[in-house]
């Protein structure tokens, strides 16, 4: 079995996630990527801005919502993420139509147990049907606005009702979840902000003519599972596992259908694509600010090669990253964005004098980039807190 070090895999890394710069474009990059993280709807254009230099917010809102190449959807671990339009539908069936069903079990399992709704799955499939005719007949739509349309997606849950932290719920955004996660309706262009976290909502079929394209699942698994491993392999069993939500016996089938080759990664079991054993130069040192829940350092589950010790410094307690400084396709640090527009940067080891020249500039980058706006991490870390104080 070969060997690859931890050397091997920072340096495959650096070059296939971009960080030692890329001018392949918005979409292109995406494309390399496979996916970028959108829960948090700044990361997006952040992740882009950390690794290409030559592209600007507005080339990113382009191919967002005029040119509409990339997508926004509900996917993997039911997180949101934005891809490809042609990815999209690999996506969708081989990660959100299991997320639909899921999502669409829970639901109607609240309502059963906090309202008094007869027949709950009939009710409910009428309410999604008049929600999304009420948005086809607007073009498109805020949740409010759809809400004025269909007063039932006012309707409440309650939550743990019999607990302290006891909570009311409308419907309306889960309704909506659902709608997405089945591909018939689209996040739009934001009501604000390119940081912002409202949207219009339009149809699929309206957004993307002819709408989203249905495949097959084992073969969208199997489709998926190779974009994945040509930027993120070699990775564990438990890392693609973990990454798309997949059950054992689903990544195996997928493995299995790709080819997968074993490989020895220091004590574990490394899986990469049977044409991808070559050697990779190990490039440049190169430093990045990558933002927070950007694709890269939440590509594995198993981080020790390129995170070290600084876990608890940089990850909130559910596991999601802050922003990150980078030098030589490793983890070295923490930034943040300061209410008066400073990049903050703290060095948790020593990268020597070029390391932090390099690091200052991508900082000064990141800076020109975001202009006035002054996005704010949806989940806060204890480093990026301390930086912005």
């Amino acid at each position: 079995m070969r060997q690859l070090s931890p050397a091997v895999r920072r340096a495959r890394l650096s070059r296939r996630h971009a960080l030692v710069g890329g001018d392949q474009g918005v979409t292109g990059l995406v494309t390399d990527l496979v996916a970028l993280h959108a829960t948090d709807p700044a990361s997006v254009y952040l992740s882009v801005l950390s690794r290409l230099s030559h592209v600007d917010i507005p080339m990113v809102e382009a191919e967002l919502y005029d040119k509409r190449s990339l997508v926004r959807m509900l996917g993997m671990r039911r997180t949101m993420f934005v891809v490809t339009r042609q990815l999209a539908p690999v996506v969708q069936a081989a990660c959100s139509d299991k997320v639909a069903a899921t999502q669409r079990r829970h639901l109607v399992k609240h309502l059963r147990d906090g309202t008094d709704i007869a027949d709950v799955p009939g009710w409910l499939a009428d309410v999604e049907e008049s929600t999304y005719a009420a948005l086809r007949a607007r073009g498109e739509a805020t949740a409010t606005e759809l809400v004025d349309d269909e007063p039932r997606l006012r309707t409440q849950l309650h939550l743990t009702p019999d607990k302290p932290y006891a909570a009311k719920q409308n419907i309306t955004t889960r309704v909506l979840l659902l709608l997405a996660a089945d591909a018939r309706i689209v996040r739009g262009r934001p009501t604000g902000s390119w940081a912002t976290t409202r949207y219009r909502w339009s149809t699929m079929d309206a957004w993307l003519p002819g709408g989203m394209p249905r495949l097959d699942q084992d073969e969208a698994r199997t489709e998926l599972l190779r974009h994945w491993l040509a930027a993120f392999g070699p990775a564990t069993l438990r890392d693609i596992t973990w990454w798309a939500g997949w059950t054992m016996r689903e990544a195996r089938q997928a493995l299995a259908a790709v080819g997968a080759v074993e490989v020895d990664l220091g004590g574990d079991t490394g899986l990469l694509l049977p044409e991808d054993l070559d050697d990779t130069a190990e490039p440049e040192p190169a430093a990045a600010l990558l933002p927070a829940l950007d694709p890269t350092p939440m590509g594995w589950v198993e981080r020790d090669w390129y995170l070290g010790a600084y876990q608890d410094r940089l990850f909130d307690r559910t596991g999601n990253i802050g922003p990150t400084v980078w030098w030589a396709g490793r983890i070295v640090g923490g930034w943040a964005i300061r209410p008066d527009g400073e990049i903050a940067h703290r060095l948790l080891e020593d990268i020597g004098g070029d390391g932090e020249r390099a690091v200052a500039a991508a900082a000064e980058r990141i800076a020109k980039a975001i202009g006035d706006t002054r996005p704010k991490p949806r989940f806060r870390t204890p480093l990026e807190r301390e930086l912005v104080g």
